[in-house]
C-alpha cells in the first residue's frame, strides 16, 4: 500500500545523480498535489531555505512516490 500525503506534510526528497552534485535527500514541505491519474499524483514540495540557497530553486515536484518520505 503507498504512503498518502497531504498539503502541509513535512518531507524530504530524494533528487537522484540527475542533479550531479546536489544528488541526496532534501527537506520540506508539501504545498500543492496535483492529480495524474486514478492512483499517482505530483507532490509540489517547497524546500526549506537551505534546500533553496543550495539548489536555487523554491519548488520542486516530486512524481515517483520511492524519492518522498513523511519526516516524523
Amino acid at each position: 500500500m503507498s504512503e498518502t500525503f497531504q498539503i502541509g506534510d513535512p518531507v524530504k526528497i530524494y533528487l537522484d545523480s540527475k542533479f550531479g552534485m546536489n544528488e541526496g535527500w532534501y527537506q520540506g514541505e508539501i504545498v500543492r498535489i496535483d492529480p495524474y491519474s486514478g492512483h499517482r499524483s505530483f507532490y509540489w514540495v517547497k524546500l526549506d531555505e537551505d534546500a533553496q540557497a543550495l539548489l536555487g530553486i523554491k519548488q520542486i515536484s516530486v512524481f515517483n512516490l520511492k524519492n518522498i518520505e513523511r519526516l516524523s
